[in-house]
Parts: C-alpha cells; sequence; structure tokens
C-alpha cells in the first residue's frame, strides 16, 4: 500500500489494485488468459444465479429474504423500464435486467477487501456501453428504417438552426457509448483509489485514526456510489432504448 522511501517520504501505489494478473502462473496475459478480471465477473454471474435462480426456486406465497430481494430488484427495474421506454419496451427488459444486475453484482463485489473490480476496467464497460449502443441504433433502423434519422432532425427549431443542431445531435449521439463507459469505469476506479491511498496513510502512527476514519466514510459512500451507478447505467439505456422505439419523441 505504501512504502518508506531511504528519505522518509512515502510511495503509494493505489493503481495496482487494477492490474490484469494471470490466474495460474506468471506469464503474459493473452486472450484467451484467465485473469483475476475473469474470476470475479465469473463470482458475478454466479452470485446472480445463486440470488434468482436457487433463491426463488420455491416461489412461496409468503417469500424468504432471497425471493424477496429478487422480486424487489425485478419489479425495481421492469417499473423503471416501462416507465422510460412504455409497454413496447418490457419486451427489452431481460437485456436491460442483465446489465443491471451484472454491474449491481460486481460493483458490490468488489467492496469486499482482495477482491478485484471488474467495473473499473474500461474494457469491460467499454463491451457494455458499446453493446448498448449497437443494440439500440440496430433496434432504431430495424423498427423504424430511415425515419430513425428524424430523431437528429429538429423540425420545431428555426429552420436556419436545424442543420447545425442536427450535426451537434449527431456528434453526441455517437459520444454516448464513451461517455457511457467512461462514467461506470471513472467512478469505481477513483472510489477504491481514494480508499488504498487512506489505506496506506493508516500504515503512520501519528495520521492513523484520520485515516481509518477517512476509510470507513469514503467505503461507506462507495456503497452507495456501487448501486448509484449501476443505477445509472441502466437507467441511461432506457433512456436511448426509448429513443430507438420513439425517435420523434
Amino acid at each position: 500500500m505504501a512504502e518508506e522511501k531511504s528519505e522518509g517520504g512515502l510511495v503509494f501505489h493505489p493503481l495496482d489494485q487494477f492490474i490484469v494478473k494471470p490466474l495460474f502462473g506468471d506469464g503474459a496475459v493473452g486472450m484467451f488468459t484467465i485473469t483475476n478480471v475473469t474470476l470475479w465477473m465469473a463470482i458475478s454471474v454466479v452470485a446472480i444465479i445463486a440470488l434468482f435462480v436457487f433463491g426463488t426456486k420455491k416461489r412461496d406465497i409468503v417469500p424468504g429474504k432471497a425471493q424477496s430481494i429478487a422480486e424487489l430488484i425485478y419489479s425495481f427495474i421492469y417499473k423503471m423500464v416501462e416507465d422510460i421506454c412504455g409497454k413496447e419496451g418490457a419486451k427489452y427488459f431481460p437485456y436491460i435486467m442483465t446489465l443491471f444486475l451484472f454491474i449491481l453484482f460486481a460493483n458490490y463485489l468488489a467492496l469486499i477487501p482482495m477482491s478485484y473490480s471488474p467495473t473499473s476496467m474500461i474494457a469491460v464497460t467499454a463491451v457494455l456501453g458499446f453493446g448498448v449502443f449497437i443494440v439500440v441504433t440496430a433496434l432504431g433502423f430495424i423498427l423504424n428504417g430511415p425515419a430513425f434519422l428524424g430523431m437528429f432532425w429538429m423540425k420545431d427549431a428555426p429552420a436556419i438552426l436545424r442543420p447545425i443542431i442536427a450535426v451537434i445531435e449527431v456528434i453526441s449521439y455517437f459520444v454516448r457509448p464513451v461517455s457511457h463507459s467512461i462514467r461506470l469505469a471513472g467512478n469505481v476506479m477513483a472510489g477504491h483509489a481514494v480508499i488504498k491511498v487512506f489505506a496506506g496513510f493508516a500504515a503512520l502512527t501519528l495520521v492513523s485514526p484520520v485515516a481509518i476514519l477517512g476509510i470507513t466514510a469514503i467505503y461507506g459512500l462507495e456503497v452507495l456510489v456501487a448501486g448509484i451507478q449501476a443505477y445509472v447505467f441502466t437507467i441511461l439505456t432506457c433512456v436511448y432504448l426509448k429513443d430507438a422505439l420513439h425517435p420523434h419523441h
């Protein structure tokens, strides 16, 4: 966490926790190498299956804890999709629910000491962000044909401003997957890095109580951020899906 230099200073390596390492051996990381990222993504998937498959298999009228949590998450996301996208968006609920659950579980599992945060990797969030972009764009053209391009042309704006607004709208549309992925990775990475810095200072006797208090405060904030970032990613996905379903609204 922190190393004392011979001159009496400290050297912090808060970003070392984001290094991708092979799970077996010390060789180079290749396309098919099983890494710490692979492990914690797999753990996230297993945890989701455990909650939603094994935790709800009895379908009790009076639900237990696991079933209650699963039903609460299900109804919360379904209502979000229906409120934003309308009844037509309900058929795409499984995709949106999958995104939310993966990000939510990956974020919270990353708060376990000595774990790894897959959503801090831009490679992971870029796949999620660009995946949403490709799906929504393809869906927009499949459902609306060339009329999908009408979302870039503001008919209510003055005629002289329409071309300028169209250019801005096109640029902002193609920036969506970049901001979508960077927002998630940046927020998760920043929180974990700050915790690591405070943990480094905790090794110093003079500031140890303050550092521990800081770790506690930042950790509590990260508990909120983990859920909020999953929510933000999901609600933006719903907004983009709404554009594909109703391009003229």
